[in-house]
């Protein structure tokens, strides 16, 4: 097998994380500022996204929604990708970007073989940020300066 064959590959697997649930971990070395993949989805309302959530059975705050500049949601939990199971880190070693409407997640700096994928989700909520709405969205990255909540800061 020639190095080509090895890059053919995708770039991550998903399996179980320690973080939440299901991650995205990568199958070889991804250099700095590489694409890794495309966040896709169901292209929703705002109001359409709100009535999805409402409807949810269990745990209420998870879901795979995306924020589009534009106020539309990519749904990722219908017709998405892998994409989804990308979890959150304070400490991110990736970055989702926004380009024409398109959700494109970046690796920030060179991620190893077998680390996961993370980026910030740095989640928006225009409601007082409660303790109890912060342990709603609670971080369990394990990052040095976690900040304990997958809200972004109000500051």
């Amino acid at each position: 097998m020639n190095s080509s064959d090895s890059t053919a590959k995708p770039p991550y697997i998903i399996k179980d994380s320690k973080i939440h649930g299901k991650g995205a971990f990568a199958t070889r070395k991804i250099p700095e500022g590489t694409l890794i993949v495309e966040y896709e989805g169901e292209r929703i309302s705002w109001q359409k996204a709100e009535k999805r959530h409402a409807e949810k059975e269990g745990n209420s705050s998870h879901t795979f929604f995306f924020s589009l500049e534009s106020g539309r949601i990519i749904d990722g939990g219908s017709g998405g990708n892998d994409a989804r199971w990308i979890n959150h880190s304070c400490e991110p070693n990736c970055e989702a970007r926004e380009e024409k409407k398109r959700i494109f997640i970046y690796a920030l700096r060179d991620i190893k073989r077998g680390e996961e994928l993370n980026y910030d989700y740095g989640l928006q909520l225009e409601e007082r940020h409660t303790a109890k709405l912060k342990r709603t969205y609670a971080c369990l990255c394990g990052a040095k300066d976690c900040r304990g909540t997958m809200l972004a800061s109000k500051r």
